[in-house]
């Protein structure tokens, strides 16, 4: 029998254990049917042949943590990317309002707190472009809001207001609020948002999908389905897509872990993973959010931070989840077969979280639930090797991993003991045997897994020379690739996808080149042409070149 469609003219990255090539690959009804070099035998009149010339042909990129649906509905809100000038804030803030009279409120999102003296913006700045609407604006990690004046007046939040037990509301010498909400405290303005309808939602998964296949990527975890605490629950989103045939992406939903609550939501959480299973969508993730982030002295350390003037403070961080309940969560989610997708950003966080996984093995022996634990800005060195020995994947961002202002101003400063040197260590994970696995965290940073790949491997972003960010821990570029192909489709449960071999589904991507021609500080400016899922084309930059 004949192809449906094939590549020739290669290279052909398989993304094997012996990181073998081919030149050509063939596609027969979404499957691989051959991977090698002489592909005349199934081509036939109806066969699609693509002359790859050179350009490098690679298994689908899949993103093991994102959140697609928001970051689709970001793409059509107030849009501060791109720029950490506090005038060109205020510049769209205003057009954007200008634009959209409509609005009862301004929502958007992607400011950066290096624009800020200490990463807090204020109140008043935001009043002198908006004073008669009510604004919430999420920084570029999501975890802090800028508000006005309006918003905190509707919030009734005032200096006798006391900060939620996950949160901080920021405040001003005189013990006023500030006008910048961190964690838990974002929801105090934010649950008075207008709603979002069901429409929007699916809008926004819609609008996520075509981005995210521009980029190369066939199939993603998102990390928050059926979220509470605050958070906009985007379910209804993907299991209308899924049943509807819209979504042609494969995609894996983490349920959310309510912290408010404990072991009596679990079988609420079996009934989500059923009903929310359905044509390309799977729901036997659940995401426990165990801390918050190094910025606003949230994510959960094992040395408690210091002051500006280098001296310590008496605060190590936030665990959102009581550890020792902990373990005991996971151990029961793991014996009904979920998998535990983890929030552990600091070294106390990840020790918690893989002391969870650790009490899980020992009660339900080593099941296949392939738990991971996403991010992962501390991890001390005692607790590297206990990824491999518990069976743990490290799911990392590698795009956070360099030096730029948040990192070199906000974060290594207020760092005790010896943690700012123990920050993103994957080299130190990979030479200890974990598995890696990759993701962008979008709409927190860029989703592109080229920007990722690029900085996983030089410890620095495109077309900077500066100094390396601990230059010991970068991964070789076909280590790189794999975190963003095999590894994440482990991760995602997806086994016959992440490489190219005879039987697997024809997830595909195709590059403007072969990023291992040249030197590694040119891999940034790869970009990609074609992606396929299941050998059907569902992006193309080359105008059907």
């Amino acid at each position: 029998m004949t192809a449906d469609l094939v590549f020739t003219g290669g290279p052909v990255h398989r993304v094997d254990a012996a990181r073998t090539r081919a030149t050509a690959l063939a596609v027969r009804d979404g499957r691989i049917v051959a991977v090698g070099h002489d592909p005349s035998g199934l081509i036939g009149p109806k066969t699609e042949v693509v002359d790859l010339a050179g350009r490098l042909l690679l298994p689908g990129f899949q993103d093991a943590h994102v959140h697609a649906v928001f970051g689709g509905i970001e793409l059509g809100q107030c849009d501060l990317t791109g720029t950490v000038e506090v005038d060109e804030y205020l510049r769209r803030i205003r057009a954007y309002a200008d634009a959209h009279p409509e609005l009862e409120w301004i929502v958007g999102s992607g400011w950066s707190m290096e624009s800020f003296a200490g990463g807090v913006p204020t109140r008043d700045l935001l009043d002198r472009v908006l004073p008669d609407r009510p604004a919430f604006l999420v920084n570029r990690d999501h975890h802090g809001a800028w508000v006005n004046g309006l918003a905190l007046e509707r919030a009734g939040i005032t200096r006798d207001t006391a900060d939620p037990a996950d949160g901080v509301i920021n405040r001003d010498a005189g013990g006023e609020p500030a006008g910048a909400l961190q964690e838990g405290a974002m929801s105090l303005v934010e649950r008075l948002l207008p709603d979002l309808t069901a429409a929007d939602r699916l809008d926004g998964l819609l609008r996520a999908q075509r981005r995210l296949h521009s980029l190369g990527i066939t199939a993603w975890q998102d990390a928050m389905v059926a979220a509470t605490n605050g958070y906009q629950d985007v379910a209804d989103a993907y299991a209308t897509a899924a049943r509807d045939g819209l979504l042609t992406a494969t995609v894996a939903g983490a349920l959310w872990w309510d912290r408010e609550r404990g072991a009596e939501q679990i079988p609420e959480l079996v009934e989500k993973r059923d009903a929310l299973t359905v044509g390309r969508l799977r729901c036997a993730t659940v995401k426990i959010m165990q801390d918050g982030v190094v910025e606003n002295f949230t994510a959960a350390m094992t040395a408690p931070y210091r002051y500006a003037c280098g001296c310590a403070t008496a605060n190590s961080g936030l665990s959102f989840v009581d550890p020792v309940a902990l373990r005991s969560h996971v151990t029961s989610l793991d014996a009904l077969g979920f998998q535990v997708h983890f929030h552990a950003l600091g070294d106390r966080a990840v020790r918690e979280a893989l002391d969870a996984v650790e009490a899980a093995r020992r009660a339900n022996g080593f099941r296949d639930t392939r738990p991971h634990l996403a991010h992962l800005q501390v991890v001390h060195p005692a607790d590297v090797p206990r990824f491999r020995t518990l069976g743990a994947s490290a799911n990392i961002q590698p795009l956070w991993a360099a030096h730029e202002p948040q990192m070199d101003d906000l974060t290594i400063p207020f760092l005790g003991g010896d943690l700012a040197g123990h920050q993103y260590p994957f080299g130190d994970l990979l030479r200890a045997g974990a598995t890696l696995a990759a993701g962008s965290d979008w709409p927190v940073s860029s989703a592109d897994p080229i920007a990722g790949i690029h900085v996983a491997v030089n410890r620095r972003h495109a077309g900077e020379d500066g100094p390396v960010f601990l230059p010991a821990q970068r991964l070789d570029l076909g280590t790189a690739l794999t975190a963003y192909t095999a590894g994440s489709a482990y991760v995602n449960h997806l086994d016959d996808t992440g490489t190219l071999r005879v039987g697997n589904r024809a997830d595909l991507v195709v590059l403007d080149r072969d990023p291992f021609e040249g030197p590694v500080s040119d891999i940034g400016a790869a970009r990609v042409l074609r992606t396929y899922v299941d050998g059907v084309l569902v992006a193309d930059s080359t105008g059907g070149q």
